[in-house]
């Protein structure tokens, strides 16, 4: 008998930039892969009609991740367009996503993230929270979110 468990898994990596480059907060944080994205990635295993994830966003909601979320709770500015996407692994089986929040973008006490396939609206895959991360006006922060795809 064949038993396969597909397991979905994520992490960030944040860092946190002063305006001369100094890393200020430096983190790794696990995120929950929620049932919308669990529903677009079958969506995208039958057809393309589904847009590919494109846009990465930070808030400010302490709500814990929870499986029926299809947003953030408190987004800081707007959605992000990802600066990359790849495919890495031994067997291919993680998707890359990195995105920079300059100056002036998603400012103030973020203690939120998510990852959608649309500017506004659309699908999100996943959403974490962790203990705040003070962004002031001036910093810099990049996320680097790794999903890793894994059979047990």
């Amino acid at each position: 008998m064949i038993n396969e468990n597909l397991k979905l898994s994520g992490q960030l990596n944040i860092v946190l930039k002063d305006k001369a480059g100094n890393i200020k907060d430096q983190r790794e944080v696990k995120n929950l892969v929620v049932n919308a994205g669990l529903a677009y990635i079958a969506s995208r295993m039958v057809g393309t009609s589904k847009s590919v994830m494109s846009h990465m966003a930070l808030g400010s909601g302490t709500t814990a991740a929870a499986a029926g979320q299809t947003d953030l709770v408190s987004i800081l500015g707007s959605r992000e367009a990802l600066d990359s996407t790849t495919i890495s692994g031994t067997n291919n089986e993680k998707v890359v996503y990195v995105s920079s929040f300059e100056a002036g973008d998603a400012t103030g006490a973020v203690t939120e993230a998510g990852i959608f396939n649309a500017a506004t609206s659309g699908d999100m895959l996943c959403r974490t929270v962790f203990s705040v991360v003070n962004k002031a006006a001036d910093d810099t922060m990049s996320v680097t979110w790794t999903i890793t795809l894994s059979a047990s």
